[in-house]
């Protein structure tokens, strides 16, 4: 029996650099993906308690050669929450498949607003894809907010078009000076700021353990802590990225969405890699494919890349997935036997269309 936690990240004032495959020092993610917190946690966990209790840890996982392990506890990506008063609105990734009721042959004069919509408050994604699904009412609004750019419906009341209110995003100029020659070089690093003031926001992920992952929780939780202290994401020399970790409970809305089991598919909350699927896995599925690289801080060595199924892909049976070998050729295994990129899967059961 799998125990699960809500983990809120809180930011403050900090503001913060989440690089991504092909955007460039000039642009920053707004949240971060589950392999890269995956790694940050990982290195930081090597670093408290030594390199066999991080490698201990590493063997629980599955692999290539070790499939069938059970991992000790799931990860998904981080999304945005956003404080509105008394209410806590936590966004989750929209599935690649239409709800039930969704009127797919009369869209026209909405599918431009509900394609822009790729996160969703937690109340209307429940409501959307585990409970009654698409509403005649949500026609008529996101019809509306199409023409206007306003509405006063249920939608609106759920914050659903104010996703992007949670954050802001500025270009800052650096200098880079070289170390031989003194040139210098004048550039922009893109940076995320979440709201801190009036709606405090953040980002929030899930975290699903088995049994033996909750006999590792204070260690866990100790390491998330270090990670916030030092920061997460680039540019961390310039105190970015530093947040405090606040973990939770499961809120009872929340349980009853991961206890959710009369679905007929299954949406990824994580990025998922594997190195074979079963015939006809991808059958009836739903899917973004997200090339994942990156460098090694500590030498400066490229990762080897891969390309993994992304966030809010559909697939009809529950996707596992293991962690992905990206130890460069070149690198010395005298200090790391490997280096590891996650493509462990963190799922939740959904109702949608078939077609």
């Amino acid at each position: 029996m799998s125990v699960w936690k809500l983990v809120k990240l809180n930011f403050g004032r900090s503001p913060a650099h989440f690089g991504d495959v092909g955007i460039g020092m000039e642009e920053t993610s707004d949240r971060i993906r589950s392999d890269t917190l995956f790694s940050a946690w990982v290195s930081i966990y090597a670093r408290l308690f030594g390199k066999q209790e991080v490698e201990e840890l590493l063997h629980q996982f599955p692999r290539k050669d070790q499939r069938e392990l059970i991992p000790p506890f799931r990860i998904s990506s981080t999304f945005i929450y956003r404080e509105v008063g008394k209410d806590i609105i936590y966004y989750l990734p929209r599935p690649l498949k239409f709800p039930n009721k969704y009127p797919v042959d009369n869209d026209l004069a909405f599918f431009k607003t509900y394609k822009k919509l790729n996160y969703l408050p937690l109340k209307l994604w429940q409501r959307w894809y585990q409970e009654e699904g698409f509403q005649q009412s949500d026609i008529k609004e996101l019809i509306e907010y199409t023409n206007t750019g306003k509405s006063h419906g249920d939608l609106n009341k759920l914050k659903t078009f104010e996703y992007s209110k949670a954050f802001k995003k500025d270009k800052v100029p650096k200098i880079a000076v070289d170390r031989v020659t003194r040139a210098t070089n004048f550039y922009h690093t893109g940076f995320v700021q979440f709201d801190w003031e009036d709606n405090p926001a953040g980002l929030y992920f899930l975290l699903q353990l088995s049994p033996e992952g909750e006999k590792l929780v204070n260690k866990l939780q100790a390491a998330l802590n270090l990670l916030g202290e030092e920061g997460v994401g680039g540019e961390r020399s310039s105190g970015a990225g530093r947040f405090q970790a606040e973990w939770l409970d499961l809120p009872e809305t929340w349980q009853s969405v991961v206890d959710f089991s009369a679905g007929n598919y299954h949406t990824l909350m994580s990025l998922f890699w594997d190195t074979s699927l079963q015939d006809g896995f991808l059958n009836q599925a739903s899917y973004d494919i997200q090339e994942r690289g990156g460098w090694i801080a500590e030498n400066h060595l490229r990762r080897k890349m891969v390309r993994m199924f992304s966030e809010g892909s559909v697939f009809l049976k529950p996707p596992q997935g293991m962690l992905a070998d990206v130890t460069p050729n070149s690198f010395d295994k005298d200090k790391h036997r490997h280096i590891y990129r996650s493509g462990i899967s963190l799922n939740l059961a959904i109702k949608a269309q078939e077609k």
